[in-house]
Formats: C-alpha cells, structure tokens, sequence
C-alpha cells in the first residue's frame, strides 16, 4: 500500500487572494460565491492570482457483480453499450467536455466481455467486481491495482498539460455499490443514503437498501480504512476514481467532484490519503439522496444545484464555467488604484 503525501494548503495564498479581491473595482464580498472559489484555488496552487490552463476528463468503466441482486432498473450489458457510445463521442460527458475544450480519457477497468477497439484505454483489472453481498467485492491486490491505476491515468493528463481534473465513471450497479461505501464510511443507516438510482422501483428500492444494509453486517468494514472498504463492498471504477483524485491533490491540481459515485471516491481517496479533500471543489448537488450526506461529511458545497443525476462527471463538467468565470475574474479584473476609480468612503 502506498503513502500518499498530500501537500498542506498554502494558506497564506488564500489570505493574498483576498485581499487582492478586496481590491478589484466592486463592492467587497460582491461576487460572492466566485470569490470563495477563487480564495479555494489560490490555497491550493499557491498563489494570489490562480489560473486554469486545461480541464482534463478521466472516466473510468467497470461492472458490478452486485447486479445479480437485481438492484438496477437496467442490465449490466448497459455498461459495455455506453463506453461504447462514449468512445464514440456521444454520451452527455463528450457532449460538456467538448464544450470546455478539455483533455478526455476513457478506461476500462473491469467491463464485462472483450477489450474495446479504438478510444477506450483497455486497463481492464478483472470483469466486474464480486457480487459483495454474497462475498468480498475484490481482493487486496485488485484493489491496489485500481488505484494504481486510476493514479497513473491521471499523471498522463497532468503531463498533457492538464490543471484541473474532472472524475467521471460509468458502471451499472455503482450507486448501490457507492450507498455501501458512503454508509460503510460515515455510519449511516442505508436507508438515507440509498436513491432510485437509473429509475427502479419502490419495491426495488426497499429491495436495495436491504441488500446494502445485509453486505455491511455481513462484512463489517473499518470505516477508518479506505482500502478494506473498497475490497469488501467497493467497485473498480470507484477506486480507480480515488486513484485519479490522489494523484490530483499530491499534485496541487484542483478536483471537480460530480454526483454520487464521484462523491464516494472522494470520501474513499480522504480515507487513504489524508487532506485530498482540500483539493475538492463540488462541482453540483445530484438528485441523489445520499449524495448530499456525502458531500457534508467532506464539508464541502455545491457550486450549482441542477437537478441532475446522470454521473459521468457531467454536472462537474458542467459547474466548469463557473470556476472559469471564476478564475477570468481574479486575472482580468482591474482594481480600483489600475483602474482611477475611486474606492469607498470612510
């Protein structure tokens, strides 16, 4: 198991930064929210004036041996056919990535069947996790092996050129899988943390909180190690994703966290990696109950509330523009003494 040294936030940048924006031609505190992100970014990449060159897109695919329980409004065949309708650039995360002009990257981490042709970076672990209901989701060396992975994908964005990371995932089953993670991780009760997921049922969804509820009793993760929690109920996207997230917040590079699934990596990459969570912005608040239990134990905010609930890191890449219009602020804006405007009175 490797130690991940995440660097300490420079504080004093945040400090700078403030007071650099208290010196833009506006009224203080005026732009509210797009300040505090840009206070955020400045403690992260140690500087007054912090600036985002290229936003990267990493998915990561994988199936989930929970879906034999039938916790999932659609097949697990669904995984391989959206990767593939990814690769060839037409899901909703080609869709906003194109739109912010960002470095894309789709791997398979545990898709059932063959290697895919073409876009799709085979890395593939294992076909699908273990039905963790019945038995451990992965082994420890599996586990390892995805957040090696995840970490190494990353890198090669950061060497593109990339400063800021965007974590998507593709998987069905994973909220199931990410409602064990998240209440393995905090202590909640399944049952306000479990959704309806791709659209289930009620009697599914009963069906779905019990199944999370039996695994945990039947595995007792140790909610203080990430590791154990991913090889007993955890999925290979996910820990591919707290891989990504690791490598981003050793580096400095800010995370735009997505919904649900993105969330629980990042509770996952905190556990492993104390302090990664500093290096966290959330991109939206999903439609997804657990969602939100998740991203308040991190202590973080959305930036946009949109209702969404697709995963992909579509509402993180969405959220994008406003860090943009964010960091275009603190960049371009004049202050009063650049400007000859005359500041408040005494």
């Amino acid at each position: 198991m490797n130690n991940y040294n995440v660097p300490m936030l420079d504080t004093e940048a945040r400090v700078e930064a403030k007071a650099y924006l208290d010196m833009l031609t506006k009224p203080v505190g005026s732009l509210g929210k797009l300040e505090e992100i840009v206070m955020q970014l400045a403690e992260m990449k140690g500087h007054r004036k912090p600036v985002i060159y290229k936003l990267g897109i990493i998915v990561f695919a994988a199936d989930h041996g929970i879906v034999e329980e039938g916790i999932s409004a659609f097949p697990q065949q669904v995984t391989r056919q959206m990767v593939d309708n990814m690769a060839q650039g037409g899901a909703a995360i080609n869709v906003f990535g194109r739109q912010q002009q960002a470095e894309f990257s789709l791997v398979d981490v545990g898709v059932i069947g063959d290697d895919f042709t073409g876009l799709v970076k085979n890395r593939k672990i294992r076909q699908s996790t273990q039905n963790f209901l019945r038995t451990e989701a992965m082994t420890e060396e599996e586990v390892e092996r995805a957040i090696q992975i995840g970490y190494e994908e990353a890198l090669v964005l950061f060497d593109k050129g990339v400063d800021c990371l965007v974590v998507g995932e593709v998987g069905i089953g994973n909220t199931t899988t990410s409602s064990a993670i998240v209440a393995a991780i905090t202590g909640m009760d399944p049952a306000e943390l479990v959704g309806f997921g791709t659209g289930i049922s009620s009697e599914q969804h009963v069906h779905k909180i019990n199944v999370v509820r039996q695994a945990l009793e039947f595995h007792q993760p140790d909610r203080q190690d990430g590791y154990d929690i991913l090889r007993k109920v955890g999925g290979l996207e996910i820990a591919a994703m707290a891989g990504a997230m690791l490598a981003a917040a050793s580096n400095r590079i800010p995370i735009v966290l997505d919904g649900f699934i993105s969330t629980a990596a990042a509770c996952v990459a905190e556990s492993i990696g104390k302090g990664a969570v500093n290096y966290m912005l959330l991109g939206h608040q999903s439609m997804e109950p657990g969602h939100q239990k998740a991203y308040e134990y991190l202590g973080k905010e959305p930036i946009v509330s949109l209702d969404m609930r697709l995963g992909e890191g579509t509402g993180a890449a969405v959220a994008f523009s406003i860090i943009q219009s964010a960091v275009c602020m603190v960049n371009e804006m004049a202050t009063f003494e650049s400007a000859g405007v005359s500041g408040k009175n005494e």
